[in-house]
């Protein structure tokens, strides 16, 4: 169905402010509409490109991850609630992937959902003990990875995280992080 310029700039605003990490392409497919079309669109809405919005997000939320240097972690953290809940984005790049079949090393996914549960943690210091991982889906060249984590249980000693990760709702991994916090922050 062909919408009014209007009425799509008006629905583009919302799925925006909705979901932020849009891709431009993503909406494109949406609207039936070329990526050029969206980008002319977030424009004139004063709407920045996704890269600018993914920052803008993350400005405030990397000065409390404590139980590692933020340059340590994979992806790019785009929300955190520590010892409750945190997101992170991975942009896949012919860095992560087998060259013969531009499919994502599982390593890099790990490393994502890893360094997101350690992250998440309310401590100077938190560990992996043990993790329980399971990939559903192959995950390809130029493919955005969204993992998302939240805290199952939380005692003085330990931290159950289970981190599950997208791509566009699908998803490609999941696992569970039973994670040992510092002894001398004891709750």
């Amino acid at each position: 169905m062909k919408r009014s310029k209007k009425e799509r700039q008006t629905l583009l605003k919302e799925l925006i402010e909705t979901n932020p990490f849009v891709t431009d392409e993503a909406l494109a497919k949406q609207f039936s509409v070329s990526v050029q079309t969206i980008r002319l669109d977030r424009m004139e809405l004063s709407i920045p490109e996704l890269r600018e919005r993914i920052k803008d997000v993350a400005k405030t939320k990397l000065d409390e991850v404590r139980a590692l240097p933020i340059e340590e972690v994979i992806g790019e953290i785009i929300d955190l609630d520590l010892d409750h809940s945190a997101i992170s984005i991975l942009d896949i790049g012919p860095e992560h992937v087998f060259s013969r079949t531009q499919i994502a090393r599982g390593h890099h996914l790990f490393a994502q959902a890893n360094s997101l549960a350690v992250a998440i943690i309310d401590d100077e210091m938190a560990l992996t003990a043990k993790a329980t991982i399971r990939f559903t889906r192959q995950v390809k060249v130029n493919e955005r990875v969204i993992a998302k984590a939240k805290v199952n249980k939380l005692d003085k000693e330990r931290t159950i995280v289970e981190v599950n990760s997208f791509v566009e709702q699908e998803p490609v991994f999941s696992g569970q992080f039973i994670m040992f916090r510092s002894k001398k922050n004891n709750r």
